[in-house]
């Protein structure tokens, strides 16, 4: 009795285990060319610059992701228990290894091929697209540019807030991965 009770335990305690193992989202990397972790975000990608959006790239997706998703936040800035969001894209191939820079304003993407049908959704400026940080004046924020990886084609429609994107892919991330830099304006010399 006792060596089943014991066989009993050890296999509960494994599909446990497994369970949980199935839960965590693999680990993504995510670069760029031009903004480094930790350090300061260039300007051309900032509001006091040419605010276009910087390309990414991420690695270690799983083998079974079929769609991206990316939100670019500040949780230095926080509106009704949110962070502020600066970018909102989605749909992106699961076949894609990031995102080229310069992005364009607008919603579904159609250029370049790879990226056709990627949906990008309303910033917290009420923006569809990539809008750079814009802090007020005193002390760096932290902006993180996180890529979820997706087990599903999901029939994500266009509008999408990070709020709604992140009800819609609940229970479908299998990899997460995030870039976190820094941006500080200063106040005007006086």
């Amino acid at each position: 009795m006792r060596i089943r009770h014991g066989f009993y335990a050890l296999a509960m305690t494994a599909l446990v285990a497994a369970s949980v193992a199935a839960q965590t989202p693999a680990v993504i990397t995510v670069t760029s060319a031009t903004v480094k972790a930790n350090e300061t975000i260039p300007k051309d990608h900032t509001a006091d610059g040419r605010n276009v959006s910087p390309a990414l790239a991420w690695s270690g997706a799983p083998a079974a992701t079929k769609q991206f998703a990316l939100v670019f936040d500040d949780p230095d800035v926080v509106f009704g228990g949110q962070t502020f969001v600066h970018w909102v894209i989605y749909k992106i191939p699961g076949t894609a290894k990031g995102l080229p820079g310069e992005l364009p304003m607008g919603a579904t993407l159609t250029e370049p091929k790879e990226l056709a049908g990627a949906i990008q959704g309303p910033s917290g400026f009420r923006q569809t697209g990539y809008r750079g940080p814009a802090p007020p004046p005193g002390k760096p924020h932290h902006y993180t540019f996180t890529v979820y990886a997706l087990d599903a084609e999901l029939p994500l429609e266009p509008g999408l807030n990070r709020n709604q994107l992140m009800e819609a892919i609940k229970g479908h991330i299998i990899g997460q991965g995030s870039l976190v830099a820094l941006y500080e304006r200063f106040p005007p010399k006086q």
